[in-house]
């Protein structure tokens, strides 16, 4: 005993810097990875994929094929208007319903079959006209499948076009039947100044325990936080159980025998219990969100697969770190698997709308291709190009990362001679069994 009360520690200046530092700097890279990737995504929005199509198969008005639908998909694809905010796809309806199904659009613009004989006959210049000619209408597909941000970023935009191209249409009427415009009832003339309406559809409609597309990104969120969390569980674990470090039962503390192991050898031990304990993990996962709490899944048995595979994947390489930092690694990993990740992860904003140093992220951090993957099970049928075959490579990618960075420097550690208990000293000796 050295006389010195505990207290007197908070005078030590080290622990005042170091604990500042740390958690200063957390707070700080938290508070900037979270805003700035959200802070403005229609400012940032860059090459948003969204569906063009033109089922309109024309018209003859006064003695001219006419194709109303034509002109407004390819004025809309010419446009700069927009800049480069929207990627305008030009496709048939087909195609934009498997693309939607896919994830792969945000949403669609489509001009419908007989739009251009439904505008001329408000005129009364087309070759079959209506007793009573109904308004015309644009219809917009919303994707909340894809991300209900994303989904609605392109509704605005997409709504946008289709009532500047119902404008554009108008201005073309009223100029073709020059004086005769005069003549119609007030009611008329302000329908041919805005001839189309538009109407908003969901293009890949989810059910209703889907959380508006958002399961997906929080199921897999969970999978990710519960494979760093157990990480942490099992590194201490297995240092109690080799009797590097001790193990506090609220007031009891056990401690084992020292069993010497390399720091290959733990790290192999830990990677091995965490593969095992994800298939339980993995289960209870499921479990917990399909059977307890309802939500809407199919494909269950691939579900658990691959739910399995990523709390696994993100175990091993949060032991990783944990291993070559030391205590520092609880910290990278957090800021790996959660603090860069979670803006990153193509749920709650969409890529295309995120800054660039963050779109960056997104091609290696692990909660989108996880993501990706859990996606493509629960909403579009287990596709493999709907994000479900990126998201088996990737995992696979980061595991035989994981591997090679971890056993690679740890190897090197222990060829140095830096093990975690210097051979000099003998701890064995005052190690008591429990």
């Amino acid at each position: 005993m050295n006389g010195i009360h505990p207290f007197r520690v908070l005078r030590a200046k080290p622990l005042w810097i170091a604990s500042g530092v740390i958690t200063g700097v957390l707070a700080l890279l938290f508070a900037v990875l979270y805003v700035g990737a959200n802070i403005d995504p229609a400012g940032h929005m860059r090459n948003l994929p969204v569906g063009l199509v033109n089922a309109d198969e024309g018209a003859t008005v006064g003695g001219k094929q006419v194709n109303l639908g034509a002109q407004i998909t390819g004025s809309i694809k010419k446009s700069t208007a927009g800049g480069d905010k929207v990627d305008w796809k030009v496709m048939d309806e087909r195609e934009v319903k498997e693309e939607l199904g896919k994830g792969k659009l945000y949403g669609a613009l489509v001009v419908p079959a007989g739009f251009t004989s439904s505008v001329a006959a408000l005129t009364g210049t087309g070759t079959t006209a209506a007793e009573t000619p109904s308004r015309p209408a644009l219809t917009v597909l919303t994707n909340q499948s894809a991300g209900s941000l994303g989904s609605s970023l392109a509704r605005v935009a997409t709504t946008q076009a289709a009532e500047n191209a119902s404008l554009h249409i108008g201005k073309e009427l009223t100029a073709r039947i020059g004086t005769a415009h005069k003549k119609l009832p007030a009611a008329a003339r302000v329908l041919l100044a805005d001839p189309a309406a538009v109407t908003v559809k969901d293009g890949h409609p989810l059910d209703s325990h889907s959380g508006l597309g958002l399961t997906a990104f929080y199921y897999a969120l969970a999978l990710v936080v519960v494979g760093m969390l157990s990480a942490n569980v099992i590194s201490g674990q297995v240092d109690h159980t080799l009797g590097y470090t001790h193990n506090d039962l609220g007031p009891l503390r056990l401690h084992r025998p020292l069993i010497r192991a390399t720091r290959v050898q733990t790290l192999a031990i830990s990677s091995t219990l965490m593969a095992a304990l994800s298939l339980l993990m993995g289960t209870l996962v499921m479990v917990g969100a399909v059977g307890i709490m309802g939500m809407d899944a199919s494909h269950l048995p691939l579900l658990w697969l691959y739910s399995v595979c990523a709390i696994a994947v993100s175990g091993i390489g949060a032991l990783t770190l944990l291993a070559v930092f030391g205590t520092p690694g609880m910290l990278v990993a957090t800021l790996v698997f959660i603090g860069m990740a979670v803006p990153t992860a193509n749920a709650t904003t969409p890529i295309q709308a995120l800054p660039g140093f963050y779109r960056i992220l997104a091609e290696f951090e692990p909660l989108r291709q996880i993501a990706g993957g859990v996606r493509s099970i629960l909403y579009y049928g287990a596709q493999g190009d709907a994000g479900l075959t990126r998201g088996w490579v990737m995992m696979a990618v980061g595991l035989v990362a994981a591997a090679l960075f971890g056993f690679g420097v740890l190897g090197w550690y222990d060829r140095k001679g830096l093990h975690r208990i210097p051979a000099a000293t003998d701890p064995e000796k005052s190690a008591t069994p429990v």
